[in-house]
């Protein structure tokens, strides 16, 4: 159950028909989750998986789509944000993984995109491959490399625009945020202004010690369960818009995501990798051109529109922190660990 549906209200903005990201046209959204033991004892554990996010369901190599990122905390080993940021485009699926897996994402990933075009690094050059991570060996083990390429391709493939699963999913299996049971959340919001946009986020939840939670905010209660010796945990926070905005845009827009983090209870701490990356599917850049010159429409930045969005960004990062802890459930891993959710005492 999504926090709304608790009574929970974040912000002033009316949620798109999903509240999710899959809200933005063209978003699809898909998991692969492994939950097995990897040995007859039963102390090592798959508890993983993999997240694609594809900006639209055409040939990214070929239709790029605006973006950026923004490094709130750099403690992450993400790949591809260099390049995002130098050309302001993505061109490949998002995948989110956890930590150790990101080599093995990244190849699955290049191999499914190397099969849609064959002239990748033959009759034109290479491509970038953007992959996010968070550390889910508290649940998961980690050390055993679970996550395999195929296991990539598989969350590409099955990914879809219907309502996004949320929760202990995909990657997000072994995540941790607060010392509940985190993963994988989702939010929307519609801009009503001389045109409609609408803006979608999904996170990657898996920071904070539970007494951080500022459960009060939400009329919520601090529970006496939960993990505080946890590591300090990561975010990845994705943020999509069919708004027609250039990459400056977006990475002004992707920090207001901090807002939202913020207002939760994380204060960005030492070992926690928290990083947004947001794109807009307005303008796309086509790879094979000749021409001279591109050309393409973004909002005027002294358009009242753009605080609408700002503050968009601001509620659907926090109200996807939230969703992706009421969406979770109790989840075993490793060593037979058990990290519980989290239960909103607000529900009507």
């Amino acid at each position: 159950m999504k926090v709304r549906d608790r009574g929970i209200i974040i912000g002033k903005l009316s949620p798109g028909i999903n509240n999710c990201i899959t809200d933005v046209p063209g978003v699809k959204v898909g998991h692969v989750t492994l939950d097995f033991p990897l040995d007859d004892k039963g102390e090592e554990f798959a508890c993983t998986g993999v997240t694609a996010i594809l900006p639209h369901g055409g040939n990214l190599f070929k239709e790029k789509v605006t973006a950026a990122s923004y490094v709130l905390n750099g403690f992450g080993k993400t790949t591809g944000l260099v390049q995002v940021n130098e050309l302001g485009t993505v061109e490949s699926p998002i995948m989110l993984t956890n930590t150790f897996g990101v080599p093995a994402v990244t190849q699955g990933t290049l191999e499914y995109m190397l099969a849609q075009n064959e002239e990748i690094g033959e009759t034109t050059g290479t491509i970038n491959i953007v992959v996010g991570e968070c550390n889910d060996s508290h649940l998961n083990s980690i050390r055993l490399f679970p996550v395999k390429p195929e296991h990539a391709i598989q969350a590409i493939e099955k990914s879809s625009a219907n309502p996004a699963e949320e929760g202990a999913v995909g990657a997000g299996k072994g995540m941790v945020c607060f010392g509940h049971k985190g993963g994988i959340g989702t939010a929307s919001r519609m801009i009503e202004s001389d045109v409609s946009y609408s803006i979608g986020c999904l996170v990657l939840s898996n920071f904070g010690k539970k007494e951080e939670f500022l459960a009060g905010n939400y009329g919520a209660e601090s529970t006496k369960s939960g993990l505080s010796e946890t590591a300090d945990g990561s975010i990845i926070i994705i943020l999509a818009t069919d708004a027609p905005l250039s990459e400056r845009q977006l990475l002004r827009l992707a920090k207001r995501c901090g807002i939202g983090l913020g207002r939760t209870g994380s204060h960005f701490s030492h070992g926690s990798g928290d990083i947004v990356i947001a794109f807009s599917t307005a303008n796309k850049t086509m790879h094979d051109s000749d021409d001279l010159l591109q050309t393409s429409r973004t909002i005027r930045d002294d358009h009242h529109s753009m605080n609408e969005l700002f503050t968009a960004s601001a509620e659907v990062s926090e109200e996807a922190i939230l969703n992706s802890l009421s969406q979770a459930e109790p989840t075993k891993g490793r060593k037979g660990r058990v990290i519980e959710a989290y239960h909103f005492s607000r529900q009507f």
